[in-house]
């Protein structure tokens, strides 16, 4: 077997589910063999990814490539299909960067760690899977096996409310993955001869218009759950805001994404012609979370709720630019959902970090923590920065990107672009104000109200801290900690390292974007020739599809030729 026929794909998504059922056996009392032994796992799967896009992933290319195809239950036209292409190849690498940096922030984790960090690992597996799933029934089975290592990580290890956002995060994602299942019967089951839920034989068929519409519409549906789309998203502010910080940064930066990549991959690339009728909606609903998760996230007075908001205003450009008819709007979608990726994860690690040592996610609680902890309060605002578009991290190019797709886009009327440019603008506007409102709160506000019965020595009567032992407790921020915790104030050298990790690729890609628009460019440019293709056919036959309210009757004038790939 030359390095060429080598199953690298299906390596990748087993190496971590194989390695988690040997942790059972371990022998090791207090984690600390199973912690080194799930970071090796992660690093060595990560490196594995890395070595094999690089040997064999062409970012020049529009098709699928490390096909691998193996028969698995032909009763049901089921095959373990899984490759890769411009879209789902940085998102895979994006998936190994963030959980192999979340089980090494879960360093502190003492309760039950053989269970976390199997579960840990088995959803390195299945999130891996749905990104390279070429099958849509195994996508469907790889997005059910990670709600269960999700489901328990927030219900065993999160907060207080714990059990209430863990049901709530599984019944709204299954209830919603039932609409993909559909929708790869419906489509596999069209037309009648051999059943295939291949993506590539499903993208060859001519589907009816009103099919089209009822599957984009499950799908939509589907994938706005994941995404967070407005009002399909009050699970996620609910899970953010319970869970631990390692488990919320595999939520806001890798499984937030998979709605994006369920859109761009089935709606935008398959149902193509749905998709002309749907853009205008979908261009809305990314204005409406722009401005709503904005402005709910500046009333939250809980960090993490907080952040969980910014993230459903921050979708709203993914959005946008699946919506904008350009190639520069598509692009900037895929931008903004790495850029994300990377700038939620720091950002819900650095809130973990700030909780370890305050004991409190209220705002209002902390306070004139910044001179204790300098380095935590540069990394910190560091990461805010960039959530906030600064010029020069990876957050601006991105949002700037879909602004001008947008604003540029030759389908839609000059009112329709201007409004919607205008409101997303507001959104972009209230951004800053939130999150340095945040920074001032944490690490600033002298007059934060204690958590604790404070007096001017600290000579404090806490049963909590006399149980664990006879010292007089001193003063951190606004809380009390026993000396023995004190000397913990400021990032330690391993939270050092995982957040600079994600803040020089934030910098290097808003520095240099070719960092990752090289890997998906062109199929982005061709997916979105294939969507301008069938609006031209469509506005041929029906001048009028985009007479009513602001958009435009015009055809567009551009001939596109069809593109090869999965795309009809």
């Amino acid at each position: 077997m030359t390095a060429a026929q080598f199953p690298w794909l299906t390596a990748i998504i087993l190496l971590p589910l194989l390695a988690s059922l040997l942790i059972p056996v371990i022998p090791d009392k207090e984690g600390n063999r199973v912690r080194w032994y799930a970071l090796s796992v992660g690093i060595a799967d990560f490196l594995l990814m890395l070595y094999a896009f690089w040997k064999h992933y062409d970012g020049s290319s529009t098709t699928f490539q490390m096909v691998e195809k193996y028969t698995w239950m032909p009763q049901i036209g089921l095959s373990w299909a899984v490759s890769v292409d411009g879209i789902s190849a940085p998102l895979v690498l994006l998936a190994g960067f963030v959980t192999t940096l979340s089980i090494f922030s879960a360093w502190q984790v003492d309760r039950k760690p053989r269970l976390f960090y199997f579960l840990m690992l088995v959803l390195y597996s299945a999130q891996i899977g749905v990104f390279v799933a070429q099958d849509i029934l195994l996508l469907f089975i790889m997005w059910e096996v990670e709600l269960i290592p999700v489901y328990l990580l927030v219900s065993i290890w999160g907060g207080q409310n714990r059990q209430y956002a863990a049901t709530k995060f599984l019944i709204y994602t299954a209830a919603a993955s039932i609409f993909i299942l559909v929708a790869g019967l419906g489509m596999a089951l069209y037309g009648g001869g051999n059943i295939t839920f291949d993506m590539v034989e499903l993208g060859l068929k001519d589907y009816p218009l009103t099919l089209e519409l009822l599957l984009y519409a499950g799908l939509l549906i589907a994938f706005g759950v994941k995404l967070a789309v407005f009002p399909l998203h009050t699970w996620l502010p609910d899970a953010h805001g319970e869970a631990s910080s390692p488990v919320s940064m595999i939520l806001a930066g890798v499984l937030l994404k998979m709605g994006g990549y369920g859109l761009i991959r089935l709606n935008l690339e398959l149902l193509t012609d749905a998709h002309i009728y749907f853009a205008p909606l979908l261009a809305m609903l990314g204005v409406v979370n722009i401005i709503y998760g904005g402005f709910n996230s500046f009333a939250q007075t809980n960090m993490k709720r907080r952040l969980a908001y910014s993230s459903v205003s921050h979708m709203g450009f993914v959005l946008l630019g699946i919506a904008s008819f350009t190639d520069l709007g598509i692009n900037g979608a895929m931008l903004q959902m790495i850029s994300h990726g990377l700038i939620a994860s720091v950002l819900f690690f650095l809130a973990g970090v700030t909780y370890d040592r305050t004991h409190t996610m209220a705002m209002k609680e902390m306070g004139n923590i910044g001179q204790a902890m300098p380095k935590v309060f540069a990394l910190f605002t560091a990461g805010a920065m960039a959530s906030l578009a600064l010029p020069g991290m990876s957050g601006f190019i991105s949002e700037l990107s879909v602004f001008v797709g947008v604003a540029t886009s030759d389908v839609y009327s000059s009112t329709f672009r201007t409004v919607t440019v205008f409101l997303a603008s507001v959104g972009v506007i209230i951004t800053p104000i939130y999150l340095l409102s945040m920074l001032r709160q944490i690490f600033y506000n002298p007059g934060a109200v204690p958590t604790c019965d404070l007096t001017p020595t600290c000579d404090i009567n806490d049963t909590e801290l006399k149980n664990q032992g006879n010292q007089e407790a001193v003063c951190f921020g606004t809380n009390c900690v026993l000396p023995t915790e004190a000397k913990f104030n400021d990032a330690s050298p391993r939270e050092v390292f995982i957040a600079v990790s994600f803040l020089a690729l934030i910098i290097g890609i808003g520095v240099y974007p070719k960092l990752a628009t090289k890997l998906y460019d062109a199929k982005t440019v061709a997916v979105n020739a294939q969507v301008r293709q069938s609006y031209i056919e469509i506005a041929q036959g029906n001048p009028q599809i985009y007479a009513q309210g602001f958009l435009m009757p015009q055809i567009v004038k551009a001939e596109v030729e069809p593109i090869l790939g999965i795309v009809k």
